[in-house]
């Protein structure tokens, strides 16, 4: 099998305005697909990731301390799983529950290093 990576962006905004009853849904069903990856074997791991963060750029390595803005385009989280072709890392990835709260998933294949 190949490894891919899901980037979770956006719905941070909708997560932090639904209810503490909402949360605790939402969290529950990320245990379940979760549980669900790691029963088939797939998961290979996932965090979420702090709004802060360093920028490095240019040749210099100039870096930029700040918190990352807010809005669809924030890298919330990601995961790394195991699935044969990206067509099927792509349907593993419509489970994903924060579609609930309105985000996007970027899929992409790990590519082989040499």
């Amino acid at each position: 099998m190949k490894e891919f990576l899901m980037l979770i962006r956006g719905g941070q905004e909708e997560y932090q305005s639904a209810s503490p009853n909402q949360m605790q849904k939402h969290m529950e069903h990320w245990q379940k697909w979760m549980a669900g990856l790691a029963n088939e074997d797939r998961l290979v791991g996932g965090q979420p990731l702090a709004n802060e963060g360093n920028t490095l750029t240019g040749s210099k390595k100039a870096f930029t301390d700040r918190p990352f803005a807010e809005g669809k385009e924030l890298v919330g989280g990601y995961l790394l799983i195991k699935a044969e072709s990206l067509a099927e890392a792509t349907k593993i990835a419509k489970g994903c529950p924060s579609f609930e709260y309105d985000c996007s998933v970027e899929v992409r294949e790990i590519a082989p290093v040499g």
